[in-house]
């Protein structure tokens, strides 16, 4: 019902949206004589105001048309390799001239937490030069006709094994955020399975292996609510006139104000900003506000099923670092993994997923060898600069070419007698 009075609310109010644009675009134009007044331009700026904040945000696009090889700009274009009801895998296909080293594959898989794949645009622009990059775009779960199924957490670790064969053995992958657990759970799988596919690394980043280890406000949540509180409060069906009307999700409005609520002061100060920037037209400063909200207010639904699975199998029963983790009916086990090299990557200030959780990864995968992993603390950046910004471009990355570089240098090797997971099953 929430969600039905939500689209009917939307749909209402676009008449008042396309009149406070018409506005903004008369106060705005050049031809206009009170555009180049403070007075005009308020009006604006207040035009404005309102029609970003009653906008739904579409699906934004990468845009990336080129890159630096080897000091030598090239042009980029975007091809579907691979596909599923759920997920898309892009290419990012890079114009090397001929006989040029196109480096490691990576897979950056992008987190299915409510924003689209495009939130990693500048992960992709600082990898392009170093890597074949290859990247999941997520699917709208409102976007999916109830015809094409369920997909849960087990199908979404499918997925990722589905695309580590195709892109063969001997790749890298990065996982940012929330799939970090999938991804070792995949790598895991298909170690104990003797697949052939095996990526040469793991790229960790922010994710929540072990939530009990400096629990943040979002896995104190989680563990106090219970899965029960979760499934009757946040759980909605799409309306019509949605393709996946029907079908039971964890809405993206909802998620966008989680988002918001949990640094509401910022965002008002930014929105505060913003409008001063209009009203003083500092066009650059206003831009980057619009490029950044444009970005972040842009949110998509996830199945119900996929959700509750991911916060009961994570955030409740930390089924993972306990040893319980099954899928389906096969037990997971980091232990199994001893060919695939492991870097850890945590931001020293995340509020999303606390220090410590993403480097329990090491004490589950006890059989690489210390000479295939490694870990590391970006000082003075929050859960986003762990993957995107100055710091990431200037220290994360050049670590994160080293280590690849480095590991598939060395290869992967067994342990001739591997040890038992350090985290008993309790």
């Amino acid at each position: 019902m929430y969600y039905q009075l939500y689209e009917f609310h939307h749909a209402a109010i676009q008449p008042a949206r396309a009149y406070a644009d018409a506005i903004r675009l008369f106060y705005s134009n050049p031809f206009n004589p009170a555009a180049s007044t403070a007075w005009g331009r308020s009006i604006a700026a207040t035009a404005e105001m309102f029609e970003r904040t009653t906008r739904r945000y579409g699906k934004p696009d990468f845009g990336i048309e080129t890159t630096a090889v080897d000091g030598r700009q090239v042009g980029v274009r975007e091809r579907v390799v691979w596909q599923k009801p759920f997920c898309r895998l892009i290419h990012f296909e890079r114009d090397l001239p001929a006989g040029s080293d196109p480096g490691t594959r990576l897979l950056v898989v992008a987190p299915m937490s409510g924003h689209y794949a495009t939130l990693l645009r500048g992960t992709v622009e600082a990898m392009l030069p170093h890597a074949d990059v290859y990247i999941t775009d997520w699917t709208d779960a409102r976007m999916v006709p109830l015809s094409d199924g369920r997909f849960d957490l087990d199908d979404y670790i499918d997925y990722i094994i589905d695309m580590f064969a195709l892109l063969g053995p001997q790749a890298s992958v990065m996982a940012v955020c929330q799939p970090s657990v999938p991804v070792l759970a995949a790598i895991a799988l298909m170690e104990g399975r003797g697949d052939k596919n095996l990526p040469a690394s793991m790229i960790l980043m922010g994710g929540p292996i072990d939530t009990r280890r400096n629990p943040t406000a979002v896995n104190q949540l989680a563990e106090e609510r219970g899965i029960d509180w979760f499934r009757e409060n946040v759980i909605m069906q799409v309306p019509w006139p949605n393709p996946g009307f029907m079908r039971e999700v964890y809405p993206g409005f909802l998620q966008l104000s989680g988002f918001m609520s949990m640094n509401l002061d910022r965002h008002i100060i930014a929105h505060k900003e913003f409008f001063m920037h209009l009203v003083k037209n500092d066009g650059d400063s206003a831009e980057k506000h619009r490029d950044f909200y444009d970005e972040y207010l842009a949110v998509m639904d996830l199945t119900a099923e996929f959700y509750l699975q991911t916060v009961d199998t994570v955030f409740v029963k930390h089924a993972l670092p306990r040893g319980k983790m099954m899928h389906r009916e096969e037990p997971v086990e980091p232990a199994a993994i001893s060919k695939v090299a492991l870097l850890t990557i945590e931001g020293e200030k995340d509020d999303i997923s606390g220090l410590g959780q993403t480097q329990a990864a090491h004490d589950l995968c006890v059989n690489i060898p210390q000479s295939r992993r490694s870990h590391y603390v970006q000082p003075s950046v929050g859960h986003y600069g762990v993957f995107n910004g100055s710091r990431f471009r200037a220290q994360i990355v050049p670590r994160i070419v080293d280590f690849v570089a480095s590991t598939a240098a060395t290869g992967g090797k067994a342990q001739a007698r591997p040890k038992r997971s350090r985290s008993p099953r309790t």
